[in-house]
């Protein structure tokens, strides 16, 4: 490449700039569609195949897992609504760039290192996701150890890092419109993924046999694949599924992450979307999870342990299932790394968020490598949005609770201190006693949210008044975030679709009902040929999968640019 195209190459990087430091102008609001799809791309992912086949071996039953993560979920989607969005859509800010503001340099320079560190093992974790999948037509075997087993699983994982990496670079549009297009599919894959399998799982299943009635599929479940704690050493009770389902994406919305999603958001109402992706993502893919990983354990006379989610996608729907978990692992360590960009940007002021989520790309990809996160994966979610949470409990009670004390936001920095100590001893103290509850038996890692978040924000407003927070003068201006000038956005017009595009949108529609009706053809007409209608079905679904690609791709694009 000459000099010439190197300097064009890396101007057209920074041209995408994404609001690192300052507000986001109301010209770059994003309608709902966007979150909508955007949040069910990132949590219907390749993990829910691993969290989907844990609840399986942790000795839930059908009921603990139908009505406990339906409790969770909700939950999770009223604190995004009512925690995080109104101060996204209230500063259009970053959290990292807004607790900078609200804790100073030192404080924000921590957090961000370690925020950054665990998006790194997590996106890792999608990367891995992915290439269990990638790996499947090279011929290489399972890597269910914490380190590869095999160097060609080290040559794919890096390709799928630069592909994923290349994907965050190009920023929140882009995310967006990629997940847009995967997002109905993936899903559709779990749904058909779980209804192909049930007539077999069925079969094999004494005192089944078939399924004829809501009676006969809750019986198999209960049966076959949430067998209850019989036999389990440490079983999941109905309450820790309900609290796993909650504090899953703690780091997000009580820890505020997802400021960076919602900033771009016209109201804060728009945390209702995350319904799109916890209720698709986090309810019905684990659901069906479960049900296609303990089918296919059975099927194949293997453990769960030994199956990874390409082997188990695979499996249930060939070539298509091999698609599903790559983009499943892309969807959702995309934002992650994204994320994890922005996080950085706080810290490495002269760099711009292209380099920064460039190095940071490279760093997960290092990770991704080695597949330890399987083993301790939900323990690994509980810590790492525990660990991050106080942080946004500082900025709940910086935002919201200070100022009707009498006590002006930013206060720290207004004085000149770029040590918050009230912020670093709150989040130190908060994460000391949480270890000491969970060590000691107290209150088990799921159940710690609720009571750390609430002693973060009391101490951090008793130490604050100790700090002299009342005594900071007023400042002459508006205490808020100023908004950046914006140009003038430009009137909504109602999108035009030609011919071509409204075609290509009704293929892409038919091409989703085919990969929905196809498995509930082969459910309902039961065990008679059914090894024959399993095996066309899985050699045939990647083309109705294609025809939506390419369908679906071509009607996102052309809608996007008649919508002026």
């Amino acid at each position: 490449m000459s000099e010439e195209h190197a300097v064009g190459a890396v101007k057209a990087l920074d041209a995408l700039y994404e609001f690192e430091r300052e507000p986001v102008t109301k010209d770059k609001l994003q309608p709902g569609k966007y979150f909508a799809g955007l949040f069910a791309g990132e949590h219907v992912a390749g993990t829910e195949f691993v969290i989907g086949a844990m609840f399986v071996q942790w000795g839930v039953t059908p009921f603990d897992i139908f009505v406990g993560l339906l409790i969770g979920n909700a939950l999770a989607v009223l604190t995004w609504t009512f925690l995080c969005a109104p101060i996204a859509v209230g500063t259009r800010l970053t959290l990292y760039w807004y607790l900078r503001r609200i804790a100073g340099p030192v404080m924000t320079t921590i957090y961000n290192v370690v925020n950054a560190f665990m998006f790194c093992i997590l996106a890792g974790c999608m990367i891995t996701v992915s290439a269990s999948a990638v790996r499947i037509p090279f011929g290489i075997p399972e890597q269910t150890l914490w380190y590869p087993q095999d160097p060609r699983f080290v040559v794919v994982v890096l390709a799928v890092g630069a592909l994923v990496t290349l994907l965050a670079i190009l920023g929140f549009k882009r995310l967006a419109q990629f997940a847009v297009v995967c997002s109905p599919w993936m899903f559709l894959m779990f749904i058909g993924g779980a209804v192909v399998l049930l007539p077999k799982l069925a079969f094999m299943t004494d005192g089944v046999g078939s399924i004829q009635s809501f009676g006969d599929f809750w019986r198999l479940m209960g049966l076959t694949v949430w067998e209850g704690p019989a036999g389990v050493e440490a079983p999941m009770s109905f309450w820790k599924v309900a609290a796993f389902a909650w504090i899953c994406n703690l780091a997000m919305n009580a820890g505020l992450s997802d400021m960076a999603i919602l900033r771009y958001a016209k109201s804060a109402s728009y945390g209702l979307y995350t319904a799109f992706g916890v209720f698709l993502g986090h309810y019905l893919a684990w659901i069906c999870a479960g049900i296609m990983g303990a089918a296919t354990a059975l099927i194949l006379q293997k453990s769960m342990s030994q199956i990874d989610p390409g082997t188990l996608a695979y499996f249930t729907l060939g070539v298509s299932g091999i698609i599903a978990v790559v983009l499943a692992g892309w969807t959702t360590s995309n934002p992650t790394l994204y994320r994890a960009g922005l996080a950085l940007q706080a810290i490495t002021p002269g760099w711009p968020r292209w380099m920064v989520t460039l190095a940071v790309g490279v760093a997960t990809t290092i990770v991704a490598c080695f597949p330890f996160v399987f083993t301790k994966l939900l323990d690994f979610v509980g810590y790492y949005g525990l660990l991050l949470m106080p942080a946004g409990a500082i900025v709940f009670a910086e935002h919201w609770i200070l100022p009707k004390l009498g006590v002006q936001k930013f206060w720290a920095t207004r004085s000149g201190h770029n040590i918050s100590w009230p912020s670093l001893a709150s989040w130190a103290i908060a994460i000391a006693v949480a270890i000491v509850l969970q060590r000691t038996g107290t209150l088990h890692l799921f159940f710690l949210f609720l009571p750390i978040w609430v002693l973060t924000i009391v101490l951090y407003i008793v130490f604050a008044l100790l700090a002299g927070a009342r005594n900071v003068p007023i400042a002459p201006k508006e205490d808020a975030p100023s908004v950046s000038p914006s140009s003038p956005a430009a009137p909504e017009v109602a999108a035009t679709t030609d011919a071509p595009t409204f075609l290509a949108g009704a293929v892409a529609l038919g091409s989703l009902a085919v990969c929905l009706l196809w498995p509930i053809y082969i459910f309902l007409m039961g065990n008679d040929g059914y090894d024959a209608r399993f095996e066309t079905f899985k050699m045939w679904l990647i083309a109705p999968t294609l025809l939506y690609f390419i369908a679906g791709t071509y009607y996102a694009v052309k809608r996007d640019k008649n919508t002026v």
